[in-house]
Protein backbone atom coordinates (compact mmCIF):
# COMPACT_ATOMS: atom_id res chain seq x y z
CA UNK A 1 0.00 0.00 0.00
CA UNK A 2 1.28 3.57 -0.31
CA UNK A 3 1.90 5.98 2.31
CA UNK A 4 -1.30 7.82 3.51
CA UNK A 5 -1.47 11.44 2.26
CA UNK A 6 -3.27 14.20 4.70
CA UNK A 7 -6.47 15.89 3.14
CA UNK A 8 -4.81 19.04 5.60
CA UNK A 9 -4.37 22.28 3.60
CA UNK A 10 -2.76 24.29 6.54
CA UNK A 11 0.82 23.34 6.75
CA UNK A 12 1.15 22.33 10.97
CA UNK A 13 4.53 24.68 11.09
CA UNK A 14 1.38 27.32 11.37
CA UNK A 15 0.08 26.08 14.02
CA UNK A 16 3.23 25.76 16.15
CA UNK A 17 2.82 28.23 19.30
CA UNK A 18 5.58 30.11 18.13
CA UNK A 19 4.14 31.08 15.16
CA UNK A 20 0.98 31.80 16.79
CA UNK A 21 2.76 34.38 19.06
CA UNK A 22 4.35 35.88 16.23
CA UNK A 23 0.86 36.31 14.20
CA UNK A 24 -0.42 37.16 17.43
CA UNK A 25 2.12 40.50 17.93
CA UNK A 26 2.16 41.01 14.63
CA UNK A 27 -1.72 42.19 14.08
CA UNK A 28 -1.66 43.43 17.49
CA UNK A 29 0.85 46.01 16.30
CA UNK A 30 -0.85 46.74 13.73
CA UNK A 31 -4.79 47.13 14.71
CA UNK A 32 -2.46 49.04 17.72
CA UNK A 33 -0.84 51.84 14.86
CA UNK A 34 -4.43 51.82 13.05
CA UNK A 35 -6.15 52.79 16.32
CA UNK A 36 -3.71 55.40 17.83
CA UNK A 37 -3.60 56.97 14.30
CA UNK A 38 -7.63 57.13 14.62
CA UNK A 39 -7.47 58.03 17.97
CA UNK A 40 -4.72 61.05 17.59
CA UNK A 41 -6.92 62.38 14.45
CA UNK A 42 -9.29 62.52 16.78
CA UNK A 43 -7.30 64.72 19.38
CA UNK A 44 -6.27 67.00 16.40
CA UNK A 45 -10.36 67.20 15.02
CA UNK A 46 -11.19 68.63 18.82
CA UNK A 47 -8.75 71.57 18.87
CA UNK A 48 -9.38 72.77 15.72
CA UNK A 49 -11.51 76.01 15.40
CA UNK A 50 -14.64 75.82 14.36
CA UNK A 51 -15.20 76.26 10.71
CA UNK A 52 -18.57 78.16 9.67
CA UNK A 53 -21.35 75.66 7.90
CA UNK A 54 -21.55 76.09 4.10
CA UNK A 55 -24.70 77.90 3.20
CA UNK A 56 -25.70 75.38 0.68
CA UNK A 57 -25.81 72.79 3.36
CA UNK A 58 -28.55 74.56 5.16
CA UNK A 59 -30.36 76.06 2.49
CA UNK A 60 -32.10 76.02 -1.38
CA UNK A 61 -29.45 76.54 -3.98
CA UNK A 62 -28.67 77.03 -7.56
CA UNK A 63 -26.41 76.39 -9.99
CA UNK A 64 -24.53 79.62 -10.84
CA UNK A 65 -22.23 77.88 -13.01
CA UNK A 66 -21.78 74.12 -13.86
CA UNK A 67 -19.13 71.82 -12.59
CA UNK A 68 -15.92 72.65 -14.38
CA UNK A 69 -11.82 71.81 -13.37
CA UNK A 70 -10.26 73.72 -11.12
CA UNK A 71 -6.96 75.55 -12.75
CA UNK A 72 -3.90 75.28 -10.56
CA UNK A 73 -4.18 78.82 -8.16
CA UNK A 74 -7.84 77.40 -7.66
CA UNK A 75 -6.40 74.09 -6.16
CA UNK A 76 -3.85 75.10 -3.96
CA UNK A 77 -5.71 78.61 -2.84
CA UNK A 78 -9.59 76.93 -2.43
CA UNK A 79 -10.53 74.81 -0.36
CA UNK A 80 -13.55 73.10 -2.59
CA UNK A 81 -11.12 72.48 -5.26
CA UNK A 82 -9.10 69.95 -2.73
CA UNK A 83 -11.90 67.34 -2.35
CA UNK A 84 -11.98 66.18 -5.97
CA UNK A 85 -10.29 68.69 -8.57
CA UNK A 86 -13.26 70.37 -9.93
CA UNK A 87 -15.56 73.30 -8.23
CA UNK A 88 -19.20 74.99 -9.36
CA UNK A 89 -20.19 78.47 -8.13
CA UNK A 90 -23.53 78.16 -6.27
CA UNK A 91 -25.98 80.78 -5.17
CA UNK A 92 -27.96 80.23 -2.33
CA UNK A 93 -31.39 81.38 -2.45
CA UNK A 94 -32.21 82.55 1.21
CA UNK A 95 -29.17 84.61 1.58
CA UNK A 96 -28.64 85.40 -1.79
CA UNK A 97 -24.77 84.42 -1.43
CA UNK A 98 -22.21 82.66 -3.76
CA UNK A 99 -20.28 80.57 -3.09
CA UNK A 100 -18.27 78.02 -4.49
CA UNK A 101 -18.97 73.91 -3.72
CA UNK A 102 -16.66 70.39 -5.31
CA UNK A 103 -18.15 68.31 -7.57
CA UNK A 104 -17.74 65.49 -9.05
CA UNK A 105 -17.68 65.80 -13.25
CA UNK A 106 -19.27 63.37 -15.61
CA UNK A 107 -16.06 63.14 -17.58
CA UNK A 108 -13.93 62.25 -14.41
CA UNK A 109 -16.92 59.81 -13.39
CA UNK A 110 -16.65 58.23 -16.72
CA UNK A 111 -12.56 57.86 -16.67
CA UNK A 112 -13.23 56.39 -13.21
CA UNK A 113 -15.58 54.08 -14.70
CA UNK A 114 -13.39 52.68 -17.47
CA UNK A 115 -10.40 52.28 -14.73
CA UNK A 116 -12.90 50.23 -12.44
CA UNK A 117 -13.94 48.53 -15.78
CA UNK A 118 -10.29 47.57 -17.15
CA UNK A 119 -8.83 46.64 -13.61
CA UNK A 120 -12.12 43.92 -13.17
CA UNK A 121 -11.02 43.12 -16.71
CA UNK A 122 -8.08 42.16 -15.77
CA UNK A 123 -8.76 40.39 -12.41
CA UNK A 124 -11.29 38.11 -14.04
CA UNK A 125 -8.37 37.41 -16.67
CA UNK A 126 -5.67 36.76 -13.82
CA UNK A 127 -7.73 34.50 -11.90
CA UNK A 128 -8.68 32.43 -14.87
CA UNK A 129 -5.41 31.46 -15.28
CA UNK A 130 -4.90 30.95 -12.13
CA UNK A 131 -7.61 28.81 -11.78
CA UNK A 132 -7.08 26.58 -15.26
CA UNK A 133 -3.31 26.20 -13.82
CA UNK A 134 -4.30 24.76 -10.19
CA UNK A 135 -6.96 22.73 -12.40
CA UNK A 136 -3.89 21.28 -14.24
CA UNK A 137 -1.88 20.73 -11.63
CA UNK A 138 -4.94 18.95 -9.29
CA UNK A 139 -5.32 17.00 -12.52
CA UNK A 140 -1.47 16.08 -12.40
CA UNK A 141 -1.51 14.69 -8.98
CA UNK A 142 -5.06 13.04 -9.19
CA UNK A 143 -3.25 11.18 -12.37
CA UNK A 144 -0.05 10.32 -10.83
CA UNK A 145 -1.27 9.12 -7.08
CA UNK A 146 -3.69 6.78 -9.55
CA UNK A 147 -1.03 5.58 -11.56
CA UNK A 148 1.05 4.80 -8.21
CA UNK A 149 -1.67 3.06 -6.92
CA UNK A 150 -1.99 1.06 -10.50
CA UNK A 151 1.92 0.01 -9.95
CA UNK A 152 1.55 -0.70 -6.58
CA UNK A 153 -0.81 -3.66 -7.26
Amino acid sequence: MGRMESDCRIPMLCLRPRVLALHALFWGLVSLRVFGAALLSEEKTTVARPVTTPCWQMEEFVVAVECSRCDAFQSKSWAACTQTGYVERINCTKSNKDEYKSCRSTLMEEHLFWKFEGAMLGLTILFALVVVARQRSLDRLASEKVRRQIESI
